[in-house]
């Protein structure tokens, strides 16, 4: 079961990291200009109507089986949380703080790296949080359709033998995975809150 449990965790870590590697610059992009939001929203906001049971075939086709199609089938699910709650995070910040860092001479690196990023961290973080935990549902279904050697390939196994037992032990040990990633971040946040 551990050896299971680490191959979904690794998929999905990779995933994650996916998603934030993309998801944090566009939604900077997308909360500094309005050009980028208007031309971009509506078509990541249409990507949502698609299901990942039907994306995971085609990431096969195109791209082959095991890890890199998996994570980037998680990367695709964890991308848009993550991107909205960033875009959020940035568009909530308090404009007079801004102005004041402007007035100051901060510039526009200085201004993301001292200003904007701490104090849209928590939003951006909870978009992370949640990404990060949907990544596990990502990783299964990439197993059940892509092939695998985590969860998700353990419980077609099963589902195939009418193994209820191990079916349920399964779906336990994917929710207390879901539960310590949520958890994981969480203590992050509290972390980078200090």
């Amino acid at each position: 079961m551990l050896d299971y449990t680490r191959q979904t965790l690794l998929e999905s870590a990779a995933g994650t990291a996916i998603g934030i590697a993309a998801a944090l610059p566009l939604g900077y992009l997308m909360a500094r200009s309005t050009l980028a939001a208007r031309a971009l929203q509506p078509y990541l906001a249409a990507t949502q109507a698609v299901p990942a049971v039907a994306l995971a075939p085609l990431l096969a086709l195109w791209i082959g089986y095991g890890l890199l199609p998996i994570a980037l089938l998680c990367a695709l699910l964890v991308f848009f949380p993550m991107l909205v709650n960033t875009m959020l995070g940035l568009r909530e910040l308090d404009p007079d703080v801004l102005a004041a860092a402007r007035v100051d001479g901060v510039g526009r690196w200085g201004m993301l790296r001292h200003i904007e990023f701490p104090l849209a961290l928590p939003s951006i973080l909870a978009g992370v949080r949640t990404g990060a935990t949907l990544s596990i549902t990502g990783a299964v279904v990439g197993e059940f359709v892509m092939g695998g050697e985590g969860l998700g390939e353990l419980l077609a196994v099963q589902r195939g033998q009418a193994d209820s037992t191990g079916l349920f032990v399964t779906l336990l040990t994917l929710t207390l995975l879901a539960a310590a990633t949520y958890g994981a971040v969480r203590l992050l946040e509290r972390a980078l809150d200090r």
